[in-house]
């Protein structure tokens, strides 16, 4: 008989893993070499009998113990007895009734049936009652609507029509004709099957009622025994003011209905706000670029600058004013969501040099140019010039 393999080398662990390491090593190593995953493969199945076995051992503190000090030889009881005496230090019983440790526990099995089917697998044998689960909800439904950077400031309601699965009202929902569903007695209304596989037991889905436990005698003709149908669906939709690119609003139940009966998935609605031709968002802050002339910037003057609102706010430019220069509009930006506040609006100033000027306008200029040539009323431009005489000289 060939010798068996080192526990520690079937996870491909080392001697120093910790109790994680061997169960995340046993994990994907019982994921691989599942039946399940396999079937018919004698290879793999021998393979998964002894990974089950290593782990059983190494996952307690004193088998593992045991294991390193004598090896194999911890659980062999004397041969074939599972008496007392033997090779095993901890006495009669330790590993198993049928001469040292064989197979593997329930507790691998609920480990390794975790990861396939999210818990809650029965290790005890029970068996003809119904698992008492509940129904299946429905699918989440998205939906993408588009509004325009005024209408995510003032909200509206909006209609909306789409095609999706809706309730049947003819069996409402059931799938059943007349309404009444029956035990399944492949399952015994478990919506489970258990089978033996050589050593181990495996449990599956029912093949009669698909899990559900139960079965429809007479389907619906109008849902085909579904419980829903596929039509066109319109609903209204409050947009609340201050919504943003990217929120998206929730209705609940207003997703597919559950399968026979179930609850109702929830519809998400993913907010797109189109980019603006005049104002840039950031969060409740709005951002304007207005151009202004040049003697406006200079001599100082009022403009009227527009609001998200649609009306015209006055604005008093400074003398002196310079591009990009920046103006606050208190509360003139958009609504906060859920509140009765609003963000501030914030004017970008640009001076704009004027073109294609007239022979008028230019000998005016020149005589400007002529007067103006003073660090007083040029401060930047002297500061600027000093600065590249001072570095390269002359």
């Amino acid at each position: 008989m060939a010798a068996k393999k080192d526990y520690y080398d079937l996870l491909g662990v080392n001697k120093t893993a910790s109790k994680d390491d061997l169960k995340k090593a046993y994990r994907k190593l019982a994921v691989q070499y599942h039946p399940d995953k396999n079937a018919g493969d004698k290879e793999a199945e021998r393979k998964f009998k002894e990974i089950n076995e290593a782990y059983d051992v190494l996952k307690d503190d004193q088998k593992r113990a045991a294991y390193d000090q004598y090896g194999h030889s911890a659980f062999q009881a004397g041969g074939h007895g599972g008496g007392a005496g033997g090779g095993n230090p901890f006495g009669a019983g330790f590993g198993g009734g049928r001469g040292g440790f064989e197979g593997f526990s329930t507790g691998n099995f609920s480990d390794i049936f975790e990861d396939f089917f999210g818990g809650g697998f029965d290790t005890g044998g029970r068996g003809g009652k119904s698992s008492g689960r509940v129904k299946a909800r429905g699918a989440d439904l998205r939906y993408n609507m588009t509004i325009s950077l005024e209408e995510a400031f003032s909200g509206k309601s909006k209609k909306i029509s789409f095609v999706a699965a809706t309730k049947c009202s003819t069996c409402d929902g059931t799938g059943s004709k007349d309404r009444q569903v029956v035990h399944c007695t492949t399952c015994n209304g478990s919506g489970r099957l258990r089978a033996q596989q050589g050593f181990f037991t495996v449990e599956r889905t029912c093949h009669a009622c698909n899990g559900e436990g139960q079965i429809i005698k007479n389907p619906c003709g109008n849902c085909k025994g579904s419980g829903s149908v596929r039509k066109e669906k319109t609903l209204s939709v409050t947009i609340p003011a201050g919504v943003e690119d990217g929120n998206r609003i929730r209705l609940a139940g207003e997703g597919e209905p559950g399968f026979k009966g179930g609850p109702a998935g929830d519809l998400y609605i993913f907010m797109t706000v189109t980019p603006h031709s005049i104002f840039t968002r950031e969060g409740a802050d709005l951002h304007c670029k207005v151009p202004i002339k040049m003697t406006t910037a200079a001599l100082g003057g009022d403009i009227e600058v527009p609001s998200i609102e649609g009306v015209r706010v006055k604005l008093h430019i400074p003398d002196g004013t310079q591009s990009e220069d920046k103006f606050r509009l208190k509360n003139k930006g958009m609504s906060k969501i859920r509140s009765d506040s609003r963000g501030d609006m914030y004017v970008h100033i640009h001076v704009e040099t004027p073109i294609k000027l007239s022979k008028k306008q230019i000998e005016i200029l020149q005589e400007f140019d002529k007067e103006n040539n003073n660090e007083k009323s040029n401060p930047e431009t002297s500061t600027f010039f000093k600065k590249v005489k001072d570095l390269f000289g002359g």
